[in-house]
């Protein structure tokens, strides 16, 4: 098999199997009437999104507005504090705790706090709860990236009479570059889910979170569907984005 052939199975697989897994959902719900009260149809969900295309756009932009920024505000924290932690051990032994005890706060805790501290009609709430998501992985990752150099070829620099700015710009930045952008990819997903999660419990009455809630418990189950595809969407973008950049970052390195 040659690899545009394996190329193009890695794209048309997917979307072969979601054909079917939609054609499958078709038939259950709308032939065989499994659960028709409590699940819609493809095409029900379909014509929800086409009726009130409008507002889905406007809510799902301010759900990708909120994702973004606490990506940027996450990421950006995350690199420079895992930079001060490879570069002071006495900093790397007080940060490590205080992520890992980050990493289990629940999301569902923290907003109402958030909503409270920055007032019930912010969105920074729910970009901070996105922020604090993204942050984790983003730190995890720079700093394995960052020791990732071996010490022969900082001996190689040393030897060369490389400047700490010369030896970080051509040895630690390209070694830790891959493990940058696969924090990135990671946190690019959690930003997503978190911002989400951070509208379903509170907030401005605006956001697919918001939406979900409100058309579920009204009995609109078609188009609260329809949001949790277009959240789907804003999930892929995130991630796809983000792969686009670790393969950029990573394909000049060798594979062995």
């Amino acid at each position: 098999m040659t690899p545009r052939t394996e190329n193009l199975l890695k794209v048309v697989a997917p979307i072969v199997v979601g054909v079917l897994l939609l054609g499958a959902w078709q038939l259950a719900v709308g032939v065989f009437r499994i659960a028709p009260t409590l699940i819609p149809t493809p095409a029900a969900i379909v014509a929800q999104i086409a009726e009130f295309s409008p507002i889905i756009v406007e809510d799902s932009l301010i759900t990708a507005t909120n994702a973004l920024v606490g990506l940027v505000l996450g990421g950006v924290t995350g690199i420079v504090l895992a930079g001060l932690a490879a570069r002071f051990s006495i900093l790397d032994g007080m940060l490590l705790p205080i992520v890992a005890a980050i990493a289990v706060v629940p999301i569902v805790a923290l907003t109402p706090i958030f909503n409270t501290m920055f007032g019930a009609s912010s969105q920074f709430g729910r970009q901070a709860i996105a922020a604090i998501a993204a942050f984790v992985p983003v730190f995890i990752n720079v700093l394995r990236g960052l020791r990732q150099t071996r010490p022969v070829h900082r001996d190689v620099f040393r030897a060369y009479a490389a400047s700490g700015a010369q030896t970080f710009g051509k040895l630690t930045l390209p070694t830790a570059l891959p493990h940058i952008t696969t924090g990135l990819r990671i946190a690019g997903s959690l930003a997503v889910i978190s911002a989400l999660v951070a509208e379903y419990f509170g907030g401005p009455a605006d956001g697919i979170g918001t939406a979900i809630a409100s058309y579920a418990k009204s009995g609109k189950a078609a188009l609260a569907w329809g949001y949790v595809g277009a959240g789907i969407l804003i999930g892929l973008a995130f991630f796809l984005v983000t792969l686009l950049l670790e393969r950029l970052a990573t394909r000049h390195r060798p594979t062995t």
